[in-house]
């Protein structure tokens, strides 16, 4: 959708209607909709900032430390509950709506809508995906990171207008949507803090002071064979699935976890020429950059694979390769690679310093009791995160076919 000039002759229907609207919606300029808000001299009221996906929030209450002359506030715009502004990070995560009265930078562009409607509507229409990708970066011109959209710069967008009561109905639903999400995203962190204070306690111990049964023990003694995986150029060398080696690289590598974020594959030649970098079960990966020192464990699909710039560690047969990968992923294992971390702007370790880790190894089979455990919670995670992915999917497809 295109910039626009006039409301006049332009109509579009949605792909998906609730029963009894059939009548076209229609396109307005922005500054036919929306009115720009420069309300100001309101120092006693709340200070808001902007939360990106959340709206607004007291600035108190925003978790930043952020500072501000109490005498600059009569400068601030008034904002009202339902409002929308334009930030400095609209261009890649939409509008935000104020969820309150009060006071924003004089930075932020507020708007008002003229036309009886629904805010929660607009909202949901301000994040989607074709507003934020197809209409506000691809209509104006010069956004980049860090820059405001100006009013002049958005009044001449094409926005929809339909009836009111047709609004609520979709703002209803995506108000339901979101509630749902959001309740699902508090299942999955409530799980991952549970399991946290679980691998805390079954990794406690003292610095210097095991249990009788518990040995601290370094990572190149359960792991003899530490290297690195293939750093240089690779491109040359990608290949089809029929033809090809699998390829591993860091963004496949989360905690726990090997994904395929990211699906290469690499020459037959290329990946014998690399033998030493072939993986075998139990092998465990570690990320060497970005961010570091998640790991996770080689299964049955990924034997046989090769890797780019990730550590590989082949378990010598006196530990579970499980139970080490849990132990490194913990908040005690990631203090550790922490020491060893090196770098500002891209963190790095080295094959040599994780070598020099220690691990606290019980007996076997305490091992393995301790990985199933933990493996258990992991699985549970992945199921619910699994069922917030498909929910965000959903909502995402039903405003794309509820808008136009």
């Amino acid at each position: 959708m295109a910039n626009v000039s006039s409301s006049s002759g332009l109509e579009k229907r949605p792909k998906l209607r609730f029963p009894g609207f059939d009548e076209p919606w229609s396109i307005y300029k922005a500054e036919e909709l929306f009115k720009n808000i420069t309300d100001k001299n309101h120092p006693t009221e709340t200070v808001l900032t902007i939360i990106q996906g959340k709206g607004t929030l007291p600035r108190e209450q925003a978790g930043r430390n952020i500072h501000y002359d109490d005498a600059s506030l009569a400068n601030y715009k008034k904002v009202e509950q339902g409002d929308f502004i334009i930030h400095l990070r609209s261009f890649e995560g939409g509008l935000e709506m104020a969820n309150e009265d009060g006071i924003v930078s004089p930075a932020y562009t507020i708007l008002r809508c003229k036309k009886p409607h629904s805010s929660l509507f607009y909202e949901a229409y301000f994040h989607t995906d074709e507003f934020i990708n197809h209409i506000l970066s691809k209509s104006v011109e010069g956004i980049r990171d860090g820059r405001q959209i100006s009013y002049e710069a958005f009044k001449w967008l094409g926005l929809p207008y339909c009836n009111v009561s047709e609004q609520e109905k979709i703002a209803q639903l995506f108000c339901t949507f979101s509630h749902r999400i959001e309740k699902q995203q508090q299942m999955v962190d409530a799980l991952k803090k549970y399991k946290r204070g679980v691998t805390r306690r079954l990794f406690s111990y003292e610095k210097g002071c095991c249990k009788a049964d518990v040995q601290m023990v370094s990572l190149s003694e359960l792991f003899p064979f530490i290297r690195n995986g293939f750093v240089g150029t690779v491109t040359p060398y990608f290949t089809d699935e029929e033809h090809g080696v699998r390829y591993l690289q860091g963004t496949n590598i989360h905690t726990g976890k090997i994904t395929n974020d990211t699906v290469y594959y690499v020459t037959e030649d290329f990946s014998a020429k690399h033998s030493k970098n072939i993986l075998k079960r139990d092998d465990i990966l570690v990320v060497q950059s970005g961010h570091v020192g998640e790991c996770a464990v080689v299964g049955k699909e990924y034997e046989g694979a090769n890797c780019h710039a990730l550590i590989i560690m082949s378990n010598g047969g006196n530990c579970v390769s499980d139970y080490v990968a849990q132990y490194i992923n913990s908040e005690t294992g990631n203090k550790q690679i922490a020491s060893i971390t090196t770098g500002n702007t891209i963190q790095h370790i080295l094959a040599s310093a994780i070598a020099k880790l220690t691990v606290p190894i019980p007996s076997f089979e305490k091992q393995k009791e301790v990985a199933h455990l933990l493996l258990l919670f992991d699985n549970r995670i992945a199921k619910e995160e699994r069922l917030l992915s498909k929910l965000e999917t959903e909502k995402k497809e039903l405003m794309r076919q509820l808008f136009i």
